[in-house]
């Protein structure tokens, strides 16, 4: 799904509706909404590299609530450098292997 085709312009009212209309403001509910329809939105493209994105999520969701817990500056430096390298590492393989 591309943002100038006919799919975008049928996808984005809805879930902007969904999101203001039914959720009931419930800023958790808002989020996970925002969350499937972003798996959504990338998974249209090619669903073969949604597990990318999932695993990107899961991994800087999981460093940002380990940071929240931590006072150490050194753990906390540690924990933001395995997310950017885990993120880098993602665009690195994808760019210099040739898989297109």
């Amino acid at each position: 799904m591309l943002f100038n085709s006919i799919e975008f312009v049928l996808f984005l009212p809805i879930v902007l509706l969904l999101y203001w209309f039914g959720t009931r403001r419930n800023i958790r509910v808002q989020n996970m909404l925002l969350l499937a329809a972003s798996y959504f939105f990338y998974g249209w493209w090619d669903w073969r590299f949604l597990s990318l994105i999932i695993i990107s999520s899961v991994v800087d969701y999981s460093v940002g609530l380990a940071l929240a817990k931590n006072t150490d500056e050194k753990r906390r430096k540690l924990l933001l450098l395995t997310s950017v390298l885990v993120n880098i590492g993602f665009l690195g393989f994808f760019k210099y292997f040739n898989f297109f």
